[in-house]
């Protein structure tokens, strides 16, 4: 049974949810699931924009036909050649023979790669600022390599002022039976699986994702469609600003994320000391155990927040895998311009604190604040935690004037011995 949604007069979703999915990619989890979108125009032509994952294509393909309602598919658009939207366009090349599938050069090669029908003669190749008319509604291309793959194509419908925007704007999350993101509170309630989407997906690639905001900057936008999660209609102007922050490295809180490794829960210790310490001078902050909690949640919260703190114990003389597994993971995602603090722990050859820093001090922007702080197994916290907190900074005042405060001895290295 079909199950579509009315966008305009003349387009409709006819794209599905998908609340089985575990892990998206295999490896981001989507508790709350995804959709895959997919948009049709009945012009005197009809025109579809991207596919679905073979996971719903039975209920795409019964959207179709519903929506078709015996017309022809005259043009097949493709944005991006990822599975999750390209897998099934062979099967649309099957059942729609008449169907011409506009893509760009990059596809085209991808195509190949993908599919073993010869579909080269029913492709029509378009290039930046290309135009396709359906009668009505007059098409422009807009080229978006690696944003985030190379073969990446917006299109801009220049009659109603509605640009596709292919993988951007997106978001984890299905649909529930809403299209639109006003029907939503977005910005409250959904943000922050926007922002894990984008910092896990697209996030690596800032730069690449400025030079297509500035292309779209010069459109007029009336509706942003993309490949998933809701249409935008109204109240774009304020995910296009996150847009901003996120893909310039821009700290959204000024903030502290302690991101912890801890075996036995010492390294954990002096983790939530240090929390409980700047709390007290009214800063922001957020906790995540690398061993609880998956690693895209705290990729997401780095690209939020303006300072981060690692604190990892050593582990086989190397530092603790789950730690490990994220500082990779941020570095893969090319996290920029932050404050960093460091926490080793270790009963007899601590190392963290070492390997840490080699992972990070890479990046572009990021600055280390004062020396590793060093934990020998287990913390005695008025010390620990006034090194702890000298590294960090005075987020205010009084922050500043309470930092002055030490414990009474000079020249303490940044050490910490069992008592």
């Amino acid at each position: 049974m079909y199950c579509t949604k009315r966008i305009t007069d003349d387009m409709v979703w006819v794209g599905a949810d998908d609340r089985r999915l575990a892990f998206f990619e295999g490896v981001y989890g989507v508790p709350d699931g995804v959709s895959y979108n997919s948009y049709l125009i009945k012009d005197e032509k009809t025109i579809l924009f991207d596919t679905v994952d073979k996971a719903v294509c039975h209920n795409f393909f019964e959207n179709l036909a519903h929506e078709l309602g015996g017309r022809s598919l005259d043009y097949l658009v493709i944005s991006h050649m990822e599975p999750d939207h390209a897998a099934t366009i062979g099967d649309v090349a099957l059942r729609y023979p008449e169907t011409t599938i506009v893509c760009n050069a990059k596809v085209k090669t991808m195509l190949q790669n993908y599919f073993h029908a010869d579909l080269d003669s029913r492709l029509h190749i378009v290039a930046e600022g290309d135009v396709l008319s359906t009668g009505r509604h007059e098409f422009t291309f807009v080229m978006a390599p690696m944003v985030h793959w190379p073969e990446v194509m917006m299109t801009y419908d220049k009659t109603d002022k509605i640009l596709f925007s292919a993988d951007a704007f997106g978001s984890f999350g299905a649909l529930n039976g809403r299209i639109f993101a006003d029907e939503v509170d977005f910005m409250h309630e959904c943000i922050d699986e926007a922002r894990r989407y984008y910092t896990n997906i697209v996030g690596k690639y800032g730069p690449q994702v400025q030079a297509a905001l500035k292309k779209a900057a010069g459109l007029e936008i009336k509706l942003v469609c993309p490949l998933h999660s809701f249409v935008w209609r109204e109240g774009f102007g304020d995910f296009l600003e996150k847009y901003l922050q996120w893909s310039s490295y821009t700290p959204e809180v000024e903030g502290v994320l302690i991101a912890y490794a801890s075996v036995y829960g010492n390294t954990e210790n002096a983790a939530n000391i240090l929390a409980a310490r700047l709390c007290d001078r009214g800063v922001k902050v957020k906790m995540y155990d690398t061993s609880v909690t998956p690693a895209s949640y705290i990729v997401s919260d780095a690209f939020k927040y303006s300072h981060l703190v690692f604190a990892a114990t050593t582990y086989n003389a190397g530092m603790f895998v789950t730690m490990e597994q994220l500082l990779h993971d941020i570095a893969a995602h090319n996290l920029q311009n932050r404050k960093v603090a460091l926490i080793e722990n270790g009963s007899w050859a601590p190392m963290s604190g070492k390997l840490m820093r080699g992972i990070l001090e890479g990046l572009k922007g990021m600055e280390f604040i004062g020396d590793t702080v060093k934990v020998m197994s287990v913390t005695p916290s008025r010390l620990a935690v006034w090194m702890i907190m000298s590294t960090i900074m005075p987020f205010s005042e009084s922050g500043s004037n309470r930092a002055a405060e030490t414990p009474g001895r000079s020249g303490t290295p940044h050490t910490v011995t069992r008592a």
